[in-house]
């Protein structure tokens, strides 16, 4: 890996630990509200898809082996393979389903990162709420009470700045001849 994809990489996974900490408290669901989803979306729509990965990747490493990088500084295996550590371990694959389909697409505009990230969210929506229903032993629908959808709302507000941010730091990139970082 080259020096500039090993720093954008390395960018995204910090932007993930720090946006993960940026909580609003809920008292009625088990999943904090954090902004964690959004550089795990930018990751997707500005990175290749290897790095957009390699990116979410290093942050869930940094977690299971213990530095407080989720939600709340916590870290350890425990918060992976917790109740809600599905929405975690989906990060990865929303990285990468983002940047596979806007590939396919062959634009990184407003309009083509919508039903990227859209698609990548709904794969965070089940990976985590099946993992919650496993974990907690309880039905689906009441798994996707919980931990779905008082979210709905917010993450679609999370995906509409994504979505608008996307080809403005792709602008910026290129500009700073950052790009490309294949």
């Amino acid at each position: 890996m080259k020096t500039k994809q090993l720093t954008v990489t390395a960018l995204f996974t910090t932007l993930t630990i720090v946006f993960a900490q940026l909580i609003l408290p809920l008292s009625f669901t088990p999943v904090p509200l954090s902004l964690s989803l959004l550089p795990v979306f930018l990751a997707g729509a500005i990175l290749p898809k290897r790095l957009a990965v390699y990116s979410q990747l290093a942050y869930l490493f940094l977690g299971i082996v213990g530095l407080p990088v989720f939600a709340g500084w916590k870290g350890g295996p425990g918060v992976v393979f917790g109740p809600t550590g599905g929405f975690l371990v989906a990060y990865p694959i929303m990285a990468y389903a983002t940047a596979k389909i806007l590939e396919r697409i062959k634009k990184k505009n407003t309009t083509a990162c919508v039903p990227a990230m859209l698609a990548a969210l709904l794969i965070c929506y089940l990976f985590g709420s099946l993992f919650f229903a496993v974990t907690g032993n309880v039905g689906w629908f009441k798994s996707l009470s919980a931990t779905v959808f008082p979210f709905v709302l917010f993450d679609c507000l999370k995906v509409a700045a994504c979505a608008v941010l996307t080809p403005a730091i792709n602008k910026a990139l290129i500009q700073s001849k950052l790009f490309p970082i294949v």
